[in-house]
């Protein structure tokens, strides 16, 4: 594990199967979409999200074109709940999110804590037992407001159904990624 994105990619090769439905929340150049892609293999699917249709066609370059098991969709991840099927509410088995801004982009358009959270909230709402959130972010100026409003949040969650983590790279130079983990528990238990 060199970086957060390495780190994320193997909690999620760990925990995508083949056959689930996951959603890469900020499709950016298409690398965490093309990972879900291979591990939901041909009869699973992926839900992409991102507001430029730059990330979107990258995407579907990278992914050979349109397949049976990709949606992508120019939209923003706050637009979660609406988009995906309603048969797939529940049935999420992973959410990821890369905040920030499109690498190689326009650094001015970014993700922000006020499109965040609501996300955050509807990719809860459509997890299904124990499924996982993923979340990095980056220590520009409003990634440090997305870092804080994020952190705030999850400390808000009910231990007995979530447990959630935030980790970083302590030994890498510069600004390291902050990464949030939320795992959705399978049963509720008496935790205090």
């Amino acid at each position: 594990m060199r970086n957060a994105i390495t780190f994320v990619h193997a909690i999620l090769r760990d925990t995508v199967k083949a056959g689930d439905v996951v959603i890469d929340a900020t499709v950016g150049n298409g690398h965490d979409t093309q990972l879900l892609a291979e591990l939901v293999q041909q009869h699973g699917l992926v839900y992409g999200f991102d507001v430029q249709q730059e990330a979107i066609d990258a995407a579907r370059s990278l992914l050979g074109g349109s397949s049976e098991r990709l949606r992508l969709i120019c939209s923003g991840h706050e637009t979660i709940a609406t988009a995906i099927y309603p048969a797939h509410r529940g049935r999420v088995k992973a959410v990821t999110f890369n905040l920030g801004y499109l690498p190689g982009g326009d650094k001015t358009i970014t993700t922000n804590a006020e499109t965040t959270l609501p996300a955050i909230e509807q990719a809860i709402g459509v997890l299904t037992a124990d499924g996982i959130i993923t979340i990095v972010c980056y220590q520009h100026s409003e990634g440090l407001r997305e870092i804080n409003a994020v952190r705030n949040m999850l400390q808000q969650m009910p231990q007995p159904q979530f447990s959630c983590l935030e980790t970083n790279f302590v030994n890498q130079r510069g600004n390291p990624a902050v990464v949030f983990i939320v795992y959705l528990r399978h049963q509720q238990t008496d935790l205090p």
